[in-house]
């Protein structure tokens, strides 16, 4: 019996190529409109006899192939548990193996999906939850609608937004523990938040590019955040709805969050080089950075991305747009689709679990700052 691969369905992504003996040889497809490709989520099934390896043989012409040594693909069998598998690279092709005795129909995905059918679940859970308000930001070019979340009476905004990269799923998870963190009003915590900021939470930028299986871009073949500096309803009308809102409310503090292919850790990107740059405004966030480092084993300051030198930040960005628009104590969140090295799970790696408790350790950091992050300005 020849093995059935499928990837028609929820962000579903893989091309078959062929079948040899037990070797299976797969492609990724790239985002419409782009030549960026790295997410994969399929269901293969007929896989009762024997032991099969899967090869993904584009995977060194992917947008980050840097990446690829030393991750995991994630397999599951009831679409609920997400674990690790031994994965090799070499040569341009990354490969695994599934044993038929372990389940005969197995989905393999780079990492645990969050689909649009389980982003509208949450909306219906949280839009009419106590406390929360809902409104749509507009409209994707695919129709669909961005959602925004609402919570809180304080008078510092914060914008808490995720997947302008639909491929990067832990975000959208992250979200979801956010979420249950600030519905939480019986904590006295999430009470001290709530008090002294309203929370805006965009649970996902790119609804189009995360039903269409994309790792990084929308419908149009548009990367999101190089879209900051001038967001159009034509190329990027989520942007141009998120940034609208921003400027209507004002913004105090924001995290965008995002997953990296290459770097196994936790960690935060700033706003250096922003032209109105101060110590001030920087200090608010490096601070942020070692209070989350000291509170949780899951973050870490030492590795991350490199800054920008003075004048030169990209205000394509979101993160370097809003800090220079706003004066916002700005930030980038990554998570990996490796693992936390310094705190790791050999099962699991980074997982959705472990996504929904970072989101609970941001809020408690941030609960520490409150007295430290001014109300926020406007454009």
């Amino acid at each position: 019996m020849t093995p059935s691969i499928n990837a028609a369905f929820d962000g579903g992504n893989i091309h078959f190529v062929a079948v040899d003996g037990q070797r299976i040889d797969l492609e990724i497809v790239r985002d419409h409109g782009s030549d960026f490709y790295q997410w994969f989520y399929f269901r293969a099934a007929g896989l009762r006899e024997g032991r099969w390896t899967f090869r993904i043989v584009n995977a060194g012409g992917s947008a980050y192939p840097m990446g690829w040594p030393g991750y995991r693909t994630r397999a599951s069998t009831d679409r609920g548990a997400w674990r690790q598998i031994e994965t090799r690279y070499d040569d341009g092709v990354l490969a695994f193996d599934w044993d038929g005795a372990d389940g005969d129909v197995v989905w393999f995905a780079y990492f645990a999906p969050y689909t649009t059918e389980r982003h509208a679940s949450l909306i219906a859970r949280f839009a009419n939850a106590p406390g929360f308000t809902h409104r749509e930001l507009g409209r994707s070019l695919d129709g669909q609608p961005i959602d925004l979340l609402t919570v809180g009476s304080g008078s510092r905004p914060a914008w808490i937004y995720a997947r302008q990269h639909p491929g990067e799923s832990m975000c959208e998870w992250l979200m979801e523990g956010a979420l249950e963190r600030l519905a939480d009003a019986t904590d006295p915590t999430t009470r001290a938040l709530l008090d002294a900021f309203t929370f805006h939470l965009v649970p996902n930028m790119n609804p189009d590019g995360t039903r269409r299986g994309h790792l990084r871009t929308n419908a149009a073949g548009v990367n999101l955040n190089r879209e900051w500096h001038a967001p159009s309803a034509e190329r990027s009308p989520e942007v141009l709805g998120v940034l609208s809102a921003m400027d209507g409310t004002g913004v105090a503090y924001a995290m965008d969050v995002h997953g990296d292919e290459a770097i196994p850790a936790n960690f935060i990107a700033g706003f250096e080089g922003i032209p109105n740059w101060t110590d001030a405004q920087g200090e608010l966030f490096y601070e942020f950075g070692r209070r989350l480092a000291a509170h949780t084993p899951d973050f870490q300051t030492e590795r991350g991305y490199g800054k920008a030198a003075a004048g030169r930040a990209n205000l394509s960005m979101s993160t370097n747009q809003i800090a220079e628009r706003f004066g916002a104590v700005a930030m980038t969140l990554e998570m990996p689709f490796k693992d936390h090295d310094l705190n790791p799970d050999p099962e699991f790696g980074w997982s959705p679990e472990r996504s929904k408790a970072l989101a609970h350790a941001t809020l408690e950091t941030l609960a520490t700052m409150i007295d430290l992050i001014p109300s926020g300005g406007r454009r």
